[in-house]
């Protein structure tokens, strides 16, 4: 795996362990900048490089009536005063080719959403930008059939580019997680990140909103760790059962610091047998 660089942090096969976490939306510049903070504060304290996620618009919600973010404009002001304010890198997804170059002025890493994975303009587009591009796996793609998204990144020149597995559709509002999927993306020789939250989604559960069991976090995050992952995506938020979307899957920030120091220790284990 060659090493990926990303604004002042280094990701590569012998490198530290890494997450990417954040609230699921952007709600509002208050609570932002408050998880923000704590990200930063538990990246220093534990000597985990963390990239901050939150989204500007989820277009890809259950319902029509589901908040969906302050929209591309608002939210890339949110996103910017982060970076000011805490330094930490910065990633949230595009889900059209006309909102990338906008988005590439605040943001370090272009996430394209998992529903998205196959769209290739949008691909090209991220791909353009010279950023490194997080590509999410369909939830209804085999890990192999991934390598045909990272070649149309990679059609551009650029080979900055994140794997992340967030499960597969099983239906019946449920998703499962094969832990296959980490080491056989691995063979595609990019870092490969484990969503840990989004994989314990319960698609349209609720009816109107998605569910989730945030209860099998920490057991698959372990094992995806210990499988090889090399980082881990959190949704956290102060105070799930309020959050305006992914609550029931997302960690309160409580269970953040110990399960993160938790991974830290299983990733060097795996690091130093290999």
């Amino acid at each position: 795996m060659s090493p990926l660089h990303i604004r002042g942090l280094t990701l590569e096969e012998k490198g530290p362990f890494f997450v990417i976490a954040g609230p699921c939306v952007i709600e509002g510049s208050e609570i932002t900048l408050k998880v923000a903070a704590f990200l930063r504060e538990t990246s220093e304290s534990l000597g985990i490089p963390v990239i901050f996620k939150s989204s500007y618009d989820k277009a890809n919600r259950t319902s029509v009536g589901s908040y969906r973010g302050p929209g591309l404009d608002r939210g890339l002001e949110v996103l910017q005063r982060v970076k000011e304010e805490t330094g930490l890198p910065l990633l949230s997804d595009v889900h059209q080719t006309e909102e990338v170059q906008k988005a590439a002025q605040v943001l370090d890493v272009i996430q394209i959403p998992a529903f998205l994975c196959r769209q290739t303009n949008l691909l090209v587009a991220a791909g353009k930008t010279g950023l490194a591009v997080n590509i999410k796996k369909g939830q209804f793609l085999s890990p192999w059939e991934l390598e045909q998204a990272i070649t149309k990144v990679v059609s551009t020149g650029n080979r900055s580019l994140l794997l992340t597995e967030r499960g597969s559709s099983f239906g019946y509002n449920n998703l499962v997680v094969d832990i296959r999927s980490i080491p056989v993306m691995k063979g595609f020789g990019y870092p490969v990140v484990f969503d840990a939250t989004h994989s314990v989604q319960l698609p349209g559960q609720a009816g109107l909103s998605s569910g989730g069991q945030r209860e099998f976090v920490d057991p698959l995050s372990r094992a995806a760790v210990a499988a090889g992952a090399n980082g881990v995506f959190l949704e956290v938020h102060p105070s799930p059962e309020s959050a305006l979307c992914d609550g029931p899957n997302s960690l309160p920030l409580s269970k953040v610091r110990p399960l993160l120091a938790l991974l830290r220790e299983i990733h060097g284990l795996v690091r130093s047998a290999v």
